[in-house]
């Protein structure tokens, strides 16, 4: 098969990827070999390709090649994640373009709907990550709502109830009001705002207003006395049922005992005293609202206060408030301002920046809320999940991560499981009513089991006397199973694809979920299978623009992937993304490294075309081959074992710059040139035969970061089986040795004395096929490599002198000065004038420098450190100077 004069991404990518579907070369059976398992982040199933994906699959499937041609068993499994909020929302506003309102229909009927967006919509992801070269085992495709996974997550559910860790309750929860349903605290994001503090007037409802001390700070117009409270909420105020004041306060004191009324409502509250008042924040009064702040709700119960819900769940006033019912609490904000100035009883308004917590779903702000709620406690599996990552039985890359971990493990809360959502697990609690006539719940894991359950209490009961609770899991709850679940780990525990595949080896994920995903992940671990879920997890960064903005739509700085791939290719898009990746730390993306990808993939291509174009005989094979052959394997040697030890420290990044440099730089620039034959000459064929041997284990180094262009050409090296491919062809590279370590430093050396030869020619205009000879000034240390360095820099001869060519070019490698003669090849006066400016120059500086040294004073006061630099510029101008002065007097001799 003819290799194609110019590569192509497109043919290629396409051609070799239905190779490896079609001969199912991602596929995973347990058998005899070391497993190597990873389970996809599952992204949302309605979910389309973004940057961050890219970047976080490209690491995941550059590990699970690298595992594939170690010989290990590499399983990587795919899936999908029902995300119930995000899915829900998106069905919710389709309906509403169709002019159906959620409400007006069951719950089936909306699931219906639901599971058809999901069908028509679901998966995109997966099918798009093809296209980036991501082998993943697709027979083994999840979706957190397939039946394995929902029988896993309710089975899970009703084994944690009866251990007593899950509890239903009364809670104040962070209501996501556009969703309408409770939230995690992990689920709210913290930003800060630009907002107003409102001072209110709250008028005092007793007449015997007395001064307690000269501290006090008493309020006072036309209208009597006054207490003033500092609020960023004045729309709360309908749910205010108590004041509160520090009692160590002196500037309140006066207030102890009393009452106010709230201003614009009316009511008659008590003043009381706690301790948890900030005496410096605002004025030291507290307007308590126990219904929608959860400090003023411990108040609440504290002080046995009466509680007020003045919001609807959609976040608009309810009927509890008594006044603007119906409106949306930000509308009321704006509104209740302007009521409170006008009816006086606003003292002032200042700026004020704060944090306020938003949905992390919806982007809109959390309103606290007592709602009742089921929750998992959390302390057990935080005292669990902890020691194996302080103890690195798990390891984080990078490890600062740990203190993160540590943080939320040492000061976790409970866990708000319910969501009051229809898409997602239902929760499996069936209400009934006992004999006696009282309510009562049962948790089983199928309404016949719930009514086997239920009528041990009540013998009467039928299917239709339970109802079942109405509310959803949080998505998470389903996915902190995922290593478990997606081998069947929960329904059939000691199954031998569980024994086999878990646990699990490499986690790649964002340190954004580092608690809703991966602890609990570990938790789980430890609670279901009594070990890890994963030995490693890999922190990836944020990917950014050029400017270190986050890439987002709003911006419009975030490119699409597959646009960037048909591009640049899957393989140039891929080394783009990999070569600004180092582990943890954001990633600075900049769409020219792509470019770059994708001229280090013609590069590849170019070269192995010159190779293939080589005409080859048999014959003895030269000295400087001989060499080159020796020198490349030493070379082979030295960066696998580098790339090696990158990879077990997840530094990816440096691993694909150091196989990078090791093509470019040293396999192109240097090997290919060292054996290259001479114009119209064939290669000997062991030359030949070793440069196909490099070039087939660079493929196979190349491989995991750029799989397609590899996969083509090791195609085309040697003549494959059907069903063969580079993934599956261990690479076997033996380390290096102190032999190897002295050959790569000589070679250094000849490179050095190649390149001085060249920059001689550039200089003086001499043309490459211009033969020249070598002086080497008192030895030729590097002889046994004179057959390179000759073949290299188009020399007749190499020869030890004692002094230099009097029109010889001079230049040093280390130690060593070697001399290019260049007899009539210069024009001798321009020479001498060009040298008579240089030696101008240089007489100048070191007249300079010296005058500072004859500075005493500097000489005293000056660093030691800044008078040796001084030193050393001295000497190495005289030295120039002789040197300059000696050629100078040569030429002129000549002359």
């Amino acid at each position: 098969m003819e290799l194609a004069s110019k590569y192509d991404p497109q043919s290629v990518e396409s051609k070799w990827y239905d190779y490896w579907l079609d001969n199912k070369l991602f596929s995973s059976k347990p058998d005899g070999r070391e497993p190597y398992t990873v389970v996809i982040p599952p992204p949302n199933v309605t979910g389309v390709l973004h940057m961050g994906h890219m970047l976080n699959n490209t690491i995941q499937d550059i590990l699970v090649r690298r595992a594939r041609m170690e010989g290990k068993n590499a399983c990587w499994v795919p899936g999908t994640d029902h995300a119930s909020i995000a899915t829900e929302a998106k069905v919710v506003n389709k309906l509403a373009q169709e002019g159906i309102k959620k409400t007006d229909l069951t719950r089936d009927e909306f699931l219906k709907h639901a599971w058809a967006w999901t069908e028509e919509h679901g998966g995109i992801i997966l099918k798009q990550l093809r296209k980036l070269g991501a082998s993943c085992d697709w027979d083994r495709t999840a979706f957190t709502m397939d039946e394995t996974r929902s029988k896993s997550v309710i089975k899970v559910f009703c084994d944690l109830y009866n251990k007593g860790l899950i509890y239903r309750g009364a809670r104040m929860v962070n209501w996501d009001p556009q969703a309408q349903t409770a939230l995690s605290d992990e689920e709210v994001v913290y930003k800060d705002e630009h907002s107003k503090l409102y001072y209110l007037k709250y008028r005092v409802v007793e007449s015997d207003v007395e001064r307690k001390s000269e501290g006090n700070v008493m309020h006072k117009d036309e209208k009597g006395y006054y207490a003033v409270v500092a609020t960023t909420r004045p729309e709360t105020i309908m749910g205010d049922t108590a004041m509160c004041i520090n009692p160590d306060d002196e500037k309140n004191t006066w207030l102890k005992g009393k009452h106010v009324i709230v201003p614009l409502v009316g009511r008659e509250i008590p003043v009381v005293e706690d301790g948890y008042v900030d005496i410096e924040f605002g004025t030291g009064c507290l307007k308590v609202t126990p219904a929608h702040d959860i400090n003023d709700h411990a108040l609440g119960l504290k002080h046995n206060l009466e509680t007020i819900d003045i919001f609807n769940d959609n976040g608009t006033i309810s009927e509890a408030a008594g006044m603007y019912v119906g409106m949306d609490r930000m509308d009321v904000r704006k509104q209740i301002e302007k009521d409170l100035k006008e009816a006086g009883l606003m003292e002032k308004v200042e700026d004020y920046n704060n944090k306020v917590g938003f949905s992390e779903r919806t982007n809109v702000p959390i309103e606290p809320k007592l709602s009742t709620q089921w929750f998992l406690s959390m302390q057990h599996f935080a005292d669990e999940a902890l020691p194996p990552v302080m103890d690195d039985e798990i390891m984080f890359y990078p490890s600062k991560y740990k203190n993160t971990y540590r943080h939320w493990l040492e000061n976790i809360k409970d866990w708000c499981i319910s969501r009051q959502l229809w898409w997602g697990h239902r929760i499996p609690a069936y209400y009934y009513t006992t004999e006696e006539g009282k309510k009562d719940v049962v948790v089983a894991e199928t309404a016949e089991l719930a009514l086997e359950e239920a009528r041990k209490k009540n013998a009467n009961l039928s299917a239709g006397d339970l109802e079942q609770d109405s509310d959803c899991l949080d998505t998470w709850f389903s996915s902190w199973l995922w290593p478990i679940s997606l081998f069947n780990g929960i329904l059939d525990p000691d199954n031998e694809e569980m024994k086999y595949y878990y646990p699990t080896s490499d986690l790649v994920t964002g340190p954004d979920i580092i608690f809703f995903w991966v602890a609990r992940m570990i938790m789980a671990g430890y609670e279901y299978k009594g070990k890890m879920p994963f030995k490693h997890v890999y922190f990836t960064g944020i990917v950014r623009d050029k400017l270190g903005r986050k890439m987002s739509k709003s911006l419009g700085n975030s490119p699409d992937p597959l646009v960037l791939i048909d591009k640049y290719g899957a393989d140039g898009v891929r080394m783009g993304m990999m070569l600004s990746a180092p582990a943890g730390n954001d990633i600075l993306f900049d769409e020219s490294l792509c470019e770059q990808g994708r001229n280090f993939n013609n590069k590849i291509w170019n070269a192995f075309r010159l190779v293939e174009g080589w005409e080859v005989a048999d014959g003895t094979q030269p000295e400087a081959n001989k060499i080159a052959v020796e020198w490349f394997n030493a070379k082979l040697r030295q960066a696998n074992a580098e790339i090696d030890d990158l990879f077990k420290k997840y530094r990816i990044s440096e691993a694909l710059m150091t196989v990078y440099k090791l093509f470019w730089d040293e396999f192109s620039s240097w090997y290919l040139e060292m054996v290259k034959p001479a114009y119209g000459q064939p290669i000997n064929k062991t030359t030949y035969e070793a440069t196909l041997k490099f070039f087939e284990n660079l493929l196979k180094m190349l491989h995991p970061f750029m799989p397609f262009i590899t996969e083509e050409l090791w195609q085309h090296i040697y003549e494959r089986k059907d069903g063969e491919s580079i993934m599956r062809d261990k690479l076997e590279i033996s380390a290096p040795t102190g032999e190897d370590m002295k050959l790569i430093e000589d070679i250094e050396s000849v490179k050095q004395i190649v390149a001085g030869v060249r920059t001689v020619r550039n200089q003086k205009n001499i043309a490459n096929k211009e033969t020249l000879s070598l002086q080497c000034v008192g030895e030729n240390a590097l002889k046994d490599y004179d057959s390179v360095v000759g073949k290299m820099a188009n020399l007749t001869s190499i020869d030890v002198v004692t002094e230099k060519d009097c029109t010889a070019a001079a230049f040093m490698v280390g130690t060593l000065e070697y001399a290019v003669p260049l007899g009539d090849m210069i024009d001798v006066a321009a020479e001498i004038e060009k040298m008579e400016a240089q030696l101008k120059h240089l007489e100048g500086f070191l007249a300079g420098v010296s005058k500072k040294l004859s500075n005493e004073r500097f000489v005293a006061n000056a660093p030691e450190a800044v008078v040796a630099l001084e030193r050393k510029k001295q000497s190495d101008s005289m030295e120039k100077i002789a040197a300059l002065k000696e050629s100078i007097s040569s030429l002129k001799a000549q002359k």
